[in-house]
């Protein structure tokens, strides 16, 4: 899964303090089914530096304004870390006049927003484009599968390099035929697979490419994968 690079930092810090504590009066507006404040950090790879950077806006915008969370890169730690904000209700349900114009509030986050955001991002970081991580985000039962090609079978030097190309196709033809049969996007990113799509749907694909890995032609795999497909359709 996408959320297996995720890694949570804190949680710690509530936002409701004991009654025995000094600060009580002072945060005792905040709601107390709030959960606690979390944080999430997605390493980055060192080779999906630049294309985070060419695209940091298209990331940003969707977490932020959609789902309102805080988001920011680590330089020093190269991580991408993403944060619940702090929401008091009083003021989240109030409206306030700025230059005699009502402003209304940001509502909160909803609970499972740090955990799609945190999906969102990794799917990129493996190589998925935005377009299509940004489904992660809108649809619930949506998953990253990731698996190696030596968990299906033991290959080395030329016989490794033989199989990847069944994988992809020319110019990449097998890989498109595969995702179009089965709703999902693939990425083949050397001898790792990560597959983006639903429950189903990644086991139909998932299938294919074993067969693929173990030797099967490609015609008779594209033959048994649209029958599997016309069976979900």
């Amino acid at each position: 899964m996408a959320s297996a690079m995720v890694t949570d930092v804190s949680t710690s810090e509530a936002l409701m303090v004991g009654p025995h504590s000094s600060n009580s009066s002072q945060k005792g507006k905040v709601s107390s089914g709030q959960p606690k404040i979390t944080f999430r950090r997605i390493p980055v790879p060192a080779h999906r530096m630049t294309p985070l950077k060419n695209s940091w806006m298209d990331l940003y915008v969707p977490v932020t304004s959609r789902m309102n969370l805080l988001m920011r890169m680590n330089l020093v730690k190269k991580c991408v870390e993403l944060k619940m904000p702090k929401v008091n209700v009083e003021n989240s349900t109030s409206t306030t006049s700025e230059g005699g114009k009502a402003k209304q509030a940001k509502p909160p986050p909803e609970p499972s927003a740090l955990q799609k955001c945190a999906d969102f991002v990794a799917a990129f970081l493996l190589g998925f484009e935005v377009r299509d991580a940004l489904a992660l985000l809108r649809l619930d039962d949506l998953y990253v599968e990731r698996f190696e090609v030596k968990d299906v079978k033991t290959l080395r030097g030329e016989h490794m390099a033989r199989c990847i190309g069944r994988l992809a196709g020319r110019n990449g033809a097998t890989r498109f035929t595969l995702e179009n049969a089965t709703r999902t996007r693939i990425v083949v990113a050397d001898t790792h697979i990560h597959i983006l799509g639903s429950y189903a749907n990644i086991r139909v694909a998932r299938d294919a490419i074993c067969s693929l890995i173990l030797g099967s032609p490609p015609s008779k795999v594209f033959a048994r994968l649209r029958a599997a497909a016309a069976r979900l359709n």
